[in-house]
């Protein structure tokens, strides 16, 4: 019993991390048709910016944070401006490869900056934690599980009533549409990439204080793949829902059928989800959408 409730700690942990960086996912697929396969690798940039920081002010864990997601945001804005907006227009193949062209840069410039050998992100909160019963949860576990709670009921009220996630919802249903009713689609456009940047920001903060950081960590965005399928490439929600149920899943996997079977049992949920459910459990059929 012990052993399946660590399988569960562990793997709610790490599900809450895939959580995160599948809603960045999500986000900017809802918004702009377009699969970010630089994802992973804005976490990575933004956990190192973060150890950079650290060890450069004394900063609080939740003062480090904010600075971060100020940080995220302006490289999100950044990314979209330099490299996705020219994009705009041309074939989403095309903005696709452009965002795996930048995820190959973003790994060779963390490896440049920082190198190549595993680093500790220092924070406040260090190994503290709380006993709950018979389960020992660190702290950094404990912000990561509110962060993600915090990060889904925030999205979900900016999309629902606020009058940019009504714009951003529009867009995302008919951009043409959206355009003749005079939504500043680029706006739309550019925010998504922001937000996105941010939810990478905050996952990478909590990666990296849970687990370190390494310059393997680009990785996790891939990891978290399957929780976006999962769930529904256009749904924020069910990838936040999902990302745990893919933690949970990698961890009983390996604890009880064999260490191999977690790094691809993601990767298996994907191949029976496009078969029976394409666009996933909580996103809407292509038919639906147009």
């Amino acid at each position: 019993m012990d052993y399946f409730i660590l399988l569960c700690v562990s793997g709610i942990a790490i599900g809450v991390i895939y959580g995160l960086i599948g809603m960045g996912y999500a986000l900017i697929f809802k918004a702009t048709s377009v699969v970010n396969f630089a994802q992973g690798e804005v976490m990575m940039l933004i956990s190192y910016m973060a150890f950079a920081i650290a060890r450069s002010w004394t900063l609080p864990f939740w003062g480090l944070l904010a600075v971060c997601v100020v940080l995220s945001a302006v490289v999100g804005l950044l990314i979209e401006r330099i490299f996705i907006r020219p994009m705009l227009g041309q074939d989403v193949f095309s903005t696709v490869m452009v965002t795996i062209g930048l995820a190959v840069m973003i790994r060779a410039l963390v490896v440049m900056i920082w190198g190549a050998d595993p680093l500790v992100l220092p924070t406040d909160i260090g190994d503290s934690g709380v006993e709950i019963g018979l389960v020992f949860l660190y702290t950094s576990q404990l912000y990561a599980i509110g962060l993600l709670a915090l990060c889904v009921i925030g999205m979900w009220v900016f999309l629902r009533f606020s009058r940019t996630g009504v714009a951003m919802r529009a867009t995302a249903a008919r951009e043409t549409t959206a355009l003749l009713m005079g939504i500043n689609v680029t706006y739309v456009y550019a925010l998504a990439w922001a937000i996105a940047a941010v939810i990478a920001g905050i996952a990478g903060v909590l990666l990296g204080t849970i687990y370190g950081l390494g310059p393997d960590m680009w990785t996790q965005g891939l990891r978290a793949f399957p929780a976006v399928i999962l769930g529904g490439l256009d749904s924020v929600f069910g990838a936040a829902i999902s990302g745990v149920f893919i933690g949970l899943l990698e961890n009983m996997s390996e604890g009880y059928i064999g260490r191999g079977l977690k790094e691809i049992s993601g990767f298996l949920v994907i191949l029976v989800v496009l078969m029976i459910r394409p666009y996933g459990l909580f996103g809407t059929p292509e038919i639906e959408r147009v």
